[in-house]
């Protein structure tokens, strides 16, 4: 059985770093595109970034983390990553990270088929 699991959210000041990871159980990882998502209280989740399955050569960023966020894969480690600097109040949420048998990079959360739990992440200004 598939298993997300996503760690690494907390409480940081404005302009501060944090380093979300997800480790992925029950699935053959390197196959999997893995893509993280975002969701504010009161809004829709939305999407963050992407990575292609295999090398993850392939990344995709919404627009308002590009140059901020960096997402990456270790699939030795079962494991995506999503390394968050200059963070700002409005990226405050719960990520999700999400995970689909396919090559390239998915934006949008019906194309994903398992889900993680969410961890959360605190800006303060």
């Amino acid at each position: 059985q598939a298993q997300l699991v996503e760690s690494g959210g907390g409480l940081v000041q404005a302009g501060g770093s944090l380093r979300l990871s997800c480790a992925a159980s029950g699935i053959t990882f390197s196959r999997y595109a893995m893509g993280w998502f975002r969701q504010a209280p009161g809004k829709e989740r939305e999407f963050v970034a992407t990575i292609a399955s295999r090398s993850g050569s392939t990344t995709y960023y919404t627009d308002s983390v590009k140059g901020r966020f960096t997402i990456s894969r270790d699939n030795a480690k079962n494991t995506v990553y999503l390394q968050m600097n200059s963070l700002q109040p409005d990226d405050t949420a719960v990520y999700y990270c999400a995970a689909k048998d396919r090559d390239y990079v998915l934006l949008h959360p019906y194309d994903y088929n398992y889900w993680g739990q969410g961890t959360q992440v605190t800006v303060s200004s």
